[in-house]
């Protein structure tokens, strides 16, 4: 394969995922000089931003070359094969470490594919490493974990958001053209907030969880972070599938999301939750309030509904202690003393506690339902919170789970409920920094969630603006 001269070797890993796609389907780049563009990005940018944990170059060069004679014979597989993708170092990959980025686990390589990964394989996407979070995926702000925290790459003094911190850098700073990262409380929408990127938390049980390092198995859930709505879809339709083996899987009638996307969003009914916009700064408010104009001009309009912000943590806090035990207390040493604390916080949860707010997170999946029959669509923005600078966060440490409950408040709710919930860009601060709108719908309504994002994408262009890392 030969390289069009209008992608220039250095401007390929601009490219959006969807466009990198079309570009290799055609010919006009090959998966070799994707895949070496990346790596050479990533060996300049990374010790700025620090999002990666483990770099498989090597591996990801022997993969794309085989992708790239693959495609040479008419052997194309679909719109990933060929595309460099990156994983957030939770997700277990045969023969490549996978640590959570803790000391407990710095040595752990995996004999098997989480199937999340099997699936990406069988897509013929290319994987370029590991990518860091926070400590066992346990916060919100992704300041810690062994290997450092990731960086904010449109402001390195700025954190990232958590727990998929390294998956929203990356993706943000171009060093890879879709990650996957996972969400129990807003792990995938809150950094793609901080950062500027398309995360999405698909419906619970659509993507198979198995092989991923839990945190909450009634709250995990995986999947796709991007610089667009067509590039969520496009991994999305490469990792949705019901696994027997996972016992959280769940099956939902087929859809293509890539052409779900292109769908008329004329008679989508939005709502409008006001208990998101408590206490909300007022950039935020301002840049969330204009896409919420902005959108009821091209759906069935607007209405007020009511829905809480307040959740229970018994599940996770139980959940993360009862897993946590292969590793206590033998290994105590190795987890950051935070972390420790926040899992042996479930130690005091008893059974009967357990099993109510089990059977009220049914209930509430439930209920959910009956709101859901009136409207299609509801909005919230996704954090209050601009992303907070390391200082702000590290002078006051007693501080940190109070302001990281704060930032994930408007998303734990939508783990809870188990609902596909999307964050895209809709705007600035004046200090540069990223605003995130939310866009949640009914269970296994991803189509229509990404519909609404591509559309509100196709008509601005914040997705667009990209961090000035260099």
């Amino acid at each position: 394969m030969l390289s069009s001269s209008k992608h220039a070797a250095d401007e390929l890993p601009l490219l959006d995922l969807s466009d990198a796609s079309k570009a290799v389907q055609k010919k006009e780049v090959s998966p070799v000089e994707l895949t070496r563009a990346c790596l050479d990005r990533i060996e300049r940018l990374n010790p700025k931003l620090n999002a990666f944990i483990t770099i498989t170059g090597d591996a990801a060069l022997e993969d794309a070359r085989k992708a790239e004679a693959e495609i040479a014979r008419g052997e194309w597989k679909g719109p990933l094969h060929g595309i460099p993708l990156a994983v957030k170092d939770l997700v277990e990959t045969a023969g490549v470490k996978t640590t959570a980025a803790t000391a407990v686990l710095k040595d752990n390589v995996p004999t098997g594919d989480a199937e999340v990964i099997r699936r990406l394989k069988s897509a013929g996407a290319i994987l370029l490493g590991k990518l860091n979070l926070h400590e066992f995926a346990y916060g919100g702000s992704g300041i810690i974990g062994h290997f450092g925290p990731a960086r904010n790459p449109w402001n390195t003094a700025h954190v990232t958001g958590g727990s998929s911190s390294g998956s929203a850098a990356a993706v943000a700073a171009c060093l890879c053209f879709g990650a996957i990262g996972t969400d129990t409380a807003g792990s995938i929408r809150l950094p793609a907030a901080c950062c500027g990127i398309t995360g999405l938390k698909p419906t619970y049980g659509l993507v198979s969880a198995r092989g991923v390092i839990p945190l909450s198995w009634s709250l995990d859930h995986v999947g796709p972070m991007g610089r667009t709505a067509a590039d969520a879809a496009l991994i999305l339709q490469a990792i949705a599938a019901y696994d027997p083996q996972d016992v959280g899987s769940q099956k939902f009638p087929p859809v293509y999301y890539p052409s779900a996307i292109e769908e008329s969003t004329a008679a989508l009914r939005l709502g409008v939750a006001r208990d998101y916009w408590h206490e909300v700064d007022g950039e935020i408010k301002s840049a969330v309030d204009s896409a919420v104009t902005a959108l009821a001009k091209i759906t069935a309009g607007v209405q007020e509904v009511e829905l809480s912000t307040d959740t229970d943590r018994t599940l996770v806090r139980c959940e993360a202690y009862a897993y946590h035990q292969k590793y206590l207390p033998q290994e105590e040493k190795d987890y950051d003393p935070e972390t420790l604390r926040r899992v042996r916080s479930g130690a005091d949860v008893t059974a009967p506690q357990y099993i109510q707010a089990r059977r009220e997170l049914l209930r509430q999946r439930r209920q959910i339902l009956q709101m859901l029959e009136r409207i299609d669509l509801i909005f919230t923005p996704t954090t209050p919170l601009l992303a907070p600078t390391f200082s702000e966060l590290q002078s006051a440490p007693d501080q940190l789970r109070n302001k990281e409950m704060v930032m994930l408040r408007n998303t734990r709710p939508f783990n809870v409920y188990g609902l596909p919930s999307i964050s895209l860009n809709c705007g600035f601060s004046k200090s540069g920094l990223p605003i995130g709108l939310q866009i949640i719908g009914a269970p296994g309504a991803e189509g229509s969630v990404l519909a609404l994002a591509h559309a509100y994408q196709k008509q601005t262009d914040w997705h667009k603006q990209k961090p000035l890392v260099e």
